[in-house]
């Protein structure tokens, strides 16, 4: 077996790894100064443009889209350790590259789904960084785990889609800059097959009937570099006929197709916020002395960073594993790893940034580390594209179906 990057994936990493220290590390202190001094807590601090701009200027730039004609043409693979790398700052870097969640997951949808219109209007604006979006699914009063309980309706009236309903924790939907919503709504709630009952229409962001109703926070944080998480009520929100994206029924079909990237993408991201972990770890061990040695030198230090190291080696392994087999056999076919990921990642980022925050005692759970906040982006993926209930549920089922 060949564990090797391919020679494009090695320039890039080393691109990308200069690119942090030079620009985004540096850049942390300098967005969290200017956005105490917003006029709105949900506009974007200048050095976050600063930072589009010299990303796009040194190609890194839309890293994520496999398809040549509107991203970078890398493969899931070669995505992998890119990715890893930006989630060493997840606050900064994905969005410094155009590659943060939901646009990422938007802009492959549309590219996927999309038509020439839409494509046009919607796409070719996001992938330059103009614009961004929200994709809009999980509703408060149902189990959205169940994508088939989604009440929201899309009715057809003439040519027209008239939507109703209410959403939550719709990430982006804050930012000043979002400009279109992909509403997932069901088309035929009585339909025979719960799966075809669901379809997906874009919504502009200041079209009538529609309210950003409050921000939604994440253990507290209002989670600004993500473009916030919204309750929306759609209110006889009425938008063209030919907002409808793919075919009336399509919308779960859809939603699956946009959800597998996006899952390995959260994975590959936590591998790099374990690794901040582990580094912030280790220099608090070296430098901080308790009861007359260093903590270096106590051993349930060691072996909290020991552990570290080795989990972070199987999971690693295991996502590279799982991008290559989306780029080999398809996400279809790589359906049991994306779910295994999906499970093990945020479980054991979650434990590498737990004790991560013990090694730095009170100010751990401060601002003047990113591990608070690192631990609740990490904690939420338990949750977030589907808790892990669900996850185990399915690959429980798959497993015993080969003994029945």
């Amino acid at each position: 077996m060949d564990f090797a990057f391919d020679a494009r994936t090695a320039e890039l990493q080393d691109k990308l790894l200069a690119f942090m220290d030079e620009h985004v590390y540096p850049a942390e202190a300098a967005a969290a100064e200017q956005r105490a001094r917003l006029d709105s807590p949900w506009d974007t601090p200048p050095v976050v443009e600063e930072l589009k701009a010299e990303a796009r200027r040194q190609g890194l730039w839309n890293l994520f889209l496999p398809d040549a004609g509107y991203g970078a043409g890398l493969t899931n693979l070669q995505y992998a350790p890119l990715a890893e790398i930006t989630g060493r700052s997840p606050q900064l870097a994905p969005t410094a590259l155009n590659c943060a969640a939901p646009d990422t997951g938007n802009m492959e949808l549309l590219a996927q789904f999309g038509d020439e219109r839409q494509r046009g209007q919607w796409l070719e604006p996001l992938l330059a960084g103009e614009i961004r979006s929200a994709f809009a699914m999980t509703e408060p009063d149902v189990a959205s785990s169940d994508a088939t309980n989604i009440e929201t309706r899309i009715e057809r009236d003439g040519d027209d889609y008239v939507i109703t309903g209410r959403k939550w924790f719709i990430s982006g939907a804050m930012n000043p800059q979002c400009r279109i919503l992909i509403v997932m709504g069901k088309t035929d709630p009585d339909g025979q097959d719960p799966r075809r009952q669901q379809s997906m229409v874009l919504v502009p962001r200041d079209t009538p009937g529609l309210e950003v109703r409050r921000a939604m926070t994440v253990y507290g944080y209002e989670d600004h570099y993500h473009g916030g998480h919204a309750e929306v009520v759609f209110d006889g929100v009425r938008v063209p006929a030919a907002n409808l994206v793919g075919e009336e029924g399509g919308g779960f079909a859809i939603a699956q197709a946009r959800l597998g990237p996006g899952r390995i993408h959260h994975c590959m991201r936590l591998i790099g916020m374990a690794e901040r972990a582990i580094e912030l770890m280790c220099r608090r061990a070296v430098s901080r002395t308790a009861f007359g040695k260093p903590l270096a030198q106590q051993g349930v230090v060691q072996q909290w960073i020991g552990d570290a190291r080795v989990a972070v080696e199987q999971l690693r392994l295991l996502v590279l594993k799982t991008a290559w087999l989306m780029d080999t056999v398809g996400n279809r076919g790589a359906h049991t790893e994306i779910q295994a990921i999906k499970i093990a990642t945020p479980r054991t980022v979650v434990d590498i940034l737990d004790r991560a925050v013990q090694l730095h005692g009170a100010g751990g759970v401060s601002q003047d580390f990113p591990l608070a906040e690192l631990w609740a982006a990490a904690r939420t993926l338990k949750l977030a594209d589907g808790p892990d209930e669900v996850h185990l549920r399915s690959l429980a089922r798959r497993e015993l179906k080969r003994h029945l």
